[in-house]
């Protein structure tokens, strides 16, 4: 639109515009076209709240991405991150005291059997033949022996023959109990002699020779054996005890080198004699745990 009629070429004048100049017709009325002016003015207007709206349509588009960028910041696809302004693992506080702590303790040592068939101070359960070689027969792996008599004295130098009553008496015997087994015609009795310590046992034991004999003890189905013939003897001991064998024939022969079923014989009840005493210990130890 112009504005009034001039010499030459008009430059619009616009009433927003810094600088611009209003045309003057200097032969012309001087007065403004309000109506002009009215219009112009709300043309501006309209552009500034066109403006306004546009402008709040990108704020929000960029509050939208701030808070999408935050949402995915605080909850992305990366496990590694955490929450920021909190301190690491290792930099956290720990209360030991929520723990409860205990003193270092140990289970006791298991009881040893043989302490208690080592001094008569502790061997105190129940002693005697039929404790020591109970029922008629004795069964050691495949072979069962048939039990014969059994001899109980504290008078040991009675029960023993050669040098075996000195033995006895050196190391301080309270107590000889007997037995005797058989088989097949070989014979074998068992002698157990009584101390009051291991180390008397052991003396005795050492003081034994070859000539240190227990006292064959026939009869209740065992035929007198070992009366003028050569047998087969040993010696041993343990804890409190020192035990004996002699093994020989029924029939009265002589046992030489040969006769393994007469060591054989005489080994077995040697053997079971030792397992009798330690599970004598045996015993005496669980009961004294248990109680």
């Amino acid at each position: 639109m112009s504005y009034g009629q001039g010499g030459g070429s008009q430059s619009q004048w616009d009433p927003w515009k810094p600088n611009s100049q209003q045309p003057w017709d200097g032969g012309a009325d001087r007065t403004p076209d309000w109506a002009a002016l009215a219009e112009a003015s709300e043309t501006r207007n309209k552009r500034r709240r066109l403006l306004f709206i546009g402008g709040g349509a990108l704020a929000t588009v960029a509050i939208g991405a701030a808070v999408a960028v935050a949402v995915v910041s605080a909850n992305g696809d990366s496990r590694a991150a955490g929450p920021s302004g909190l301190p690491g693992t290792a930099a956290l506080p720990s209360d030991s005291s929520a723990a409860p702590s205990f003193d270092p303790t140990s289970a006791p040592p298991p009881l040893d059997p043989k302490d208690f068939v080592s001094s008569v101070a502790k061997d105190t359960a129940p002693l005697g033949p039929e404790t020591l070689f109970p029922g008629t027969q004795l069964t050691m792996g495949s072979t069962v022996y048939k039990k014969g008599p059994t001899d109980d004295t504290e008078n040991c130098a009675t029960a023993a023959q050669g040098t075996l009553p000195q033995a006895l008496a050196a190391g301080g015997c309270t107590r000889l109990i007997r037995v005797s087994y058989v088989k097949d015609g070989i014979a074998v009795t068992v002698g157990v002699a009584v101390f009051d310590s291991e180390a008397q046992a052991v003396k005795a034991k050492g003081q034994a020779d070859k000539k240190s004999i227990v006292e064959p003890l026939p009869g209740k189905g065992v035929k007198s054996f070992c009366t003028g013939a050569v047998c087969r003897s040993t010696t041993n001991s343990y804890g409190r005890y020192a035990y004996f064998t002699l093994t020989g024939f029924t029939s009265g022969k002589d046992v030489t080198t040969k006769d393994t079923a007469a060591f054989r014989t005489g080994d077995d009840l040697a053997e079971f004699t030792f397992q009798q005493i330690r599970r004598r210990g045996e015993a005496q130890a669980s009961a004294a745990a248990a109680g």
